[in-house]
Formats: structure tokens, sequence, C-alpha cells
């Protein structure tokens, strides 16, 4: 119902606008009746619990005024007044409006809660709900990735708005390396969606351990050195989740403020970008400083004043907040 309700409201900012310029031809001003329809929108909005009778009967309501506005655009277009008087923004979310009440209409009709490439977002129908099941939020919003990890570099493999299953990837990632290194690497380290029969078949035939436990009953027995490897690892596998971690917390992965898809794409690549920059940086400064201090004589006298520093100022800390 809040899609509709939306949706209308920006017919009536196109009818507003369109109006201005066929002032001297109309007699009136198409009616919208829309301090009407934000009372019927409000009236069920408002409730904290709605009947399914009820949301579909204002639904209707929102549908038909919908329809009654975009009547009115048809017949101003007819009138004379060209689309292209429309600002960019305005033609987008004319077409957007009109998909959303296609879309709203077959819903009410048939009955359904679903459809495909349902629009969820005015300003942003790129967008598209990905059903995670995740503890307090089993519904994201957002493009979904495909990342693989190698040598502490980060490597967007795949990004789309709609939603997919990972262990398709897995092969051209695995292919991918190959043509950067020139060989198939001795163990992939996956999640468990991954390890489907087919990419365990693939990675047989080209010598590629596969991480985690077979398919089949488990083992009644598991040897110390089994376990030992699953640890192990799981622990390399990590590193890709702290990766993620590290984008959110430091380089703004998880507060992408474009509107446009290929914006949002762009800046999703550059973060991951500007992440191995600065894994590259830290590398060379370390390399750098290991050759500077390397003939040093005097290393150790100023490691044990920094630490006799860094304590004094440790312990005037403490005795402030006392």
């Amino acid at each position: 119902m809040g899609y509709s309700h939306l949706a209308r409201l920006q017919t009536e900012k196109i009818i507003d606008s369109l109006y201005e310029q066929i002032k001297g031809r109309l007699e009136k001003k198409p009616r919208t009746y829309r301090e009407i329809a934000r009372r019927d929108y409000l009236a069920v909005a408002k409730k904290r619990r709605v009947s399914h009778k009820e949301r579909r009967a204002a639904i209707k309501k929102q549908l038909q005024y919908i329809k009654r506005n975009l009547s009115y655009i048809e017949q101003i277009i007819i009138s004379g007044v060209n689309l292209e008087s429309l600002s960019k923004r305005q033609y987008k979310m004319l077409l957007v409006v009109t998909e959303v009440y296609n879309q709203q209409l077959y819903l009410y009709e048939n009955k359904k809660q679903s459809i495909d490439d349902r629009i969820v977002n005015l300003s942003q129908p790129h967008i598209r709900p990905i059903v995670r099941g995740k503890a307090g939020k089993p519904v994201e919003f957002g493009a979904k990735l495909s990342v693989s990890y190698f040598d502490g570099y980060v490597f967007l493999d795949h990004i789309s708005w709609d939603n997919f299953n990972e262990s398709g990837d897995l092969k051209a990632q695995v292919e991918a390396y190959r043509n950067s290194t020139g060989y198939y690497p001795e163990s992939v380290h996956v999640d468990k969606i991954y390890r489907t029969r087919e990419n365990r078949a693939w990675c047989k035939e080209r010598g590629i351990r596969i991480s985690g436990i077979p398919l089949g009953r488990p083992p009644k027995n598991v040897s110390k050195e089994q376990k030992k490897q699953a640890l192990q690892d799981e622990r390399i596998r990590n590193s890709i989740e702290g990766k993620f971690g590290q984008g959110k917390r430091r380089f703004s992965l998880g507060r992408v403020m474009a509107k446009l898809s290929h914006t949002s794409q762009t800046a999703i690549a550059i973060t991951f970008l500007v992440m191995n920059l600065s894994t590259h940086l830290s590398r060379v400064f370390y390399a750098f400083l290991c050759l500077f201090l390397k003939n040093t004589p005097f290393l150790e006298i100023g490691i044990i004043k920094r630490y006799y520093f860094a304590g004094y100022r440790r312990q005037k800390l403490i005795f402030n907040q006392a």
C-alpha cells in the first residue's frame, strides 16, 4: 500500500508541472482528489493492526487514484504538451510510476504477494529485496557481491542487484586465479553454499582440494589430523569475512549513498580498490621500515623508551579517570 501511495504523490507532482504549461488552454485543472486520497491512506496506515480486507480495500482506492492521474497525464500530452518539457528525473519517475501501477494492479487482481523484478523504491528502481534469513534482518536491500581473496588482496568477481547463487561463480573465480598466476590453487576455502557436487567434481578433476566435510553421512571416527585440517581451513576462510568487516567499518562499504545503479557499482568497486591499495601501501611501508632500521644501532633503546612513555601516559590516563 505504501508504494501505491508514493506513486500517487509523484503523479500529482507531474500533473502540476504539466498543467503550468497549458494553463490557458484548459478551463479547469484536473481534479486529483489528493486530500481525500491522503485521508484514505492515513486512515489505514495509522492503524496498528490492519485486516486483510481493509488492506485490499485501501490498495484498490490508491490504484484507482493513480489510474485517474495517469489518464489526466495522457490527456494533457494529447492536448499538445511535449514530454521534453519534463526534467529527466520527472520523465524517469513517470515511467517508474507506470510500472509500479502495473505491478501493483497485477498483484491485486491475482491475489499474489510477489512478482518478478518488483520495484520497491521509486528513486532507485533497480534495487531488489534479497532474502538472506539473518537474525533481525531477514530481507536485505542492495547489491549482492561475489568476492575472492588471495594473498591479502580482495577481488570483486560478480556484482548484481538481483539475487543469484554464489556457487556458480566458483569455476570462473578459480580460472581467473589460474590466468593471473599460471597454475591452479592447491586448495579452495569456501562457504557451505559452494560445496555442491558439481563444484566438488570440478575441483577434483584439477587436483584442487575443497574445504569442508565431504557429502553424505558424517564419519563415526574422525582423526586428529582431519579435525586440525578442518579448523585450519576455517581459520583461512575467516580472512574473507574479516575483509567484509574491514570494508564496512573503515571504507564505508555499508554506507553507499549513490542513487543510480552504475554509480553505486562504481562506488563499491572503488572501495575494494582502495582496500587493496591500503594493503599494498602497508606492505611497502613495512618493507621500508625493515630496511631503514636494519642497521640502526640504537633500535633496542628506542623501543624501551617508547614503552616507557606509553606506560607513563597510560598511568596518567587512569589517574585522571579516577
